[in-house]
């Protein structure tokens, strides 16, 4: 019995010690939870602060930007309420056009300079000399008002000599008119088909003579005069860095100061084309004079030409003589030299230059003209495409439609 009652003693004990570990661990585990919940939100706020910390102490460019114009001492606020003086304005603007014309005078230098180097480079390819002018850097060349190429034929020596003895000086004057006025004048021809031949010779013998050709690398043809003109526009722009270059036939008069006044009234302009500006019939039929092979690409029957100057004598700027040297290659030739010249300055942003003082008919017309105080820079007659019987009758021309001898020496351009 004594025992029993000891082993329910013992029995009590031992439930009394589970049942006082059972309420530990009870409270343990409370407060574990809630210690843990604690540091749970300690710990997540302690992130949220460390990620709000980073977006907000990380600016935008626009913002550093800022910062920065505020801490150089510019208050953006004020920029934006600053009233710029108008006149200050148009000085920028100015400023800038200045600096545009500058560079575009840079890069038409540059291409003049390539169109040379092309030019030269195409001249040792074919075997044709070289002189120490063509070799020179277009920026060592001296600056000329214009160049004047009379075009010309091997058959033509009297019109030549009727030129010389009436408009174009010579010898020491004409040499003088190159130094003094910056006026270039040469009669423009290529070679013959057997180059080197009696024609060729007969050529090298009047250019020993006078010294005024312009040897082109052309087969001389009637049918040639696109190609031509083309190769006299890109060898004189290689040759003489001008303002203008000037193509007029050898049976038409010229009164070359007057010339030289009409040209400078354009020489701030870049791409100038100045003549009496037509747009006659497309003639499809063929046999009659300036028959165009390609009649069907200007439309229906009947239709006439864009507008283009009279090939007796035109004008152009020198952007436009270098356009033709930097793409002598690919430009289209018509049967008629003055269509081809209007289409290729087509699609280009050119001012087309309409003077009918280039077109003038011989006395009394130009006669007339002059004596009203208006005097004619070129004369000639349409129905003969020039003056008829030039040989004979320029000097008339000369006398009753002339500037005067000392006219050019007068001027100043």
């Amino acid at each position: 019995m004594k025992e029993k009652l000891i082993m329910k003693n013992r029995g009590d004990h031992h439930q009394q010690q589970q049942s006082s570990r059972s309420f530990i661990s009870q409270k343990w585990t409370l407060l574990l939870c809630i210690g843990s919940f604690c540091a749970g939100l300690l710990f997540t706020n302690r992130m949220w602060a460390v990620s709000d910390s980073k977006l907000i102490t990380r600016p935008t460019f626009l913002e550093s930007e800022g910062l920065k114009l505020v801490s150089e001492g510019c208050d953006l606020s004020k920029i934006k309420n600053v009233k710029r003086d108008p006149k200050e304005i148009f000085g920028e603007v100015s400023k800038t056009h200045q600096a545009i014309q500058t560079l575009d005078k840079t890069i038409s230098s540059l291409e003049m300079e390539l169109a040379a180097a092309r030019s030269i480079q195409e001249s040792i390819a074919n075997g044709s000399p070289i002189s120490e002018e063509d070799t020179r850097s277009s920026t060592e060349k001296r600056k000329y008002l214009m160049v004047v190429g009379v075009n010309t034929a091997f058959s033509s020596r009297k019109r030549r000599d009727s030129v010389r003895a009436t408009w174009m000086p010579q010898g020491d004057k004409r040499k003088k008119l190159e130094e003094e006025k910056g006026i270039i004048m040469r009669f423009v021809i290529g070679h013959s088909a057997t180059k080197g031949g009696i024609l060729d010779r007969a050529i090298e013998a009047e250019d020993r003579k006078h010294g005024d050709f312009l040897r082109l690398d052309h087969v001389e043809g009637y049918l040639e005069l696109s190609a031509k003109t083309k190769q006299y526009f890109a060898t004189a722009v290689t040759m003489w860095d001008a303002e203008f270059y000037i193509k007029v036939d050898d049976d038409v008069h010229v009164n070359i100061a007057t010339l030289g006044h009409t040209l400078v009234r354009h020489r701030k302009k870049k791409r100038v084309y100045i003549g009496c500006m037509k747009s006659g019939p497309v003639l499809a039929q063929k046999g009659v004079r300036y028959h165009e092979p390609e009649h069907w690409k200007f439309g229906e029957s009947g239709n006439k030409y864009f507008r283009h100057a009279t090939g007796q004598l035109y004008a152009i700027s020198k952007d436009l003589a270098t356009y033709i040297s930097l793409n002598q290659h690919v430009l289209h030739k018509y049967a008629n030299e003055d269509v081809s010249l209007g289409s290729w300055f087509i699609g280009l942003d050119v001012e087309h230059i309409d003077d009918r003082r280039l077109c003038c008919g011989t006395p009394p017309d130009c006669e007339w003209k002059a004596q009203a105080g208006n005097a004619c820079v070129a004369s000639f007659d349409w129905t003969c495409s020039g003056i008829c019987r030039s040989v004979d009758r320029i000097k008339e021309v000369h006398r009753r439609c002339g500037e005067g001898e000392n006219a050019v020496w007068a001027a100043t351009f």
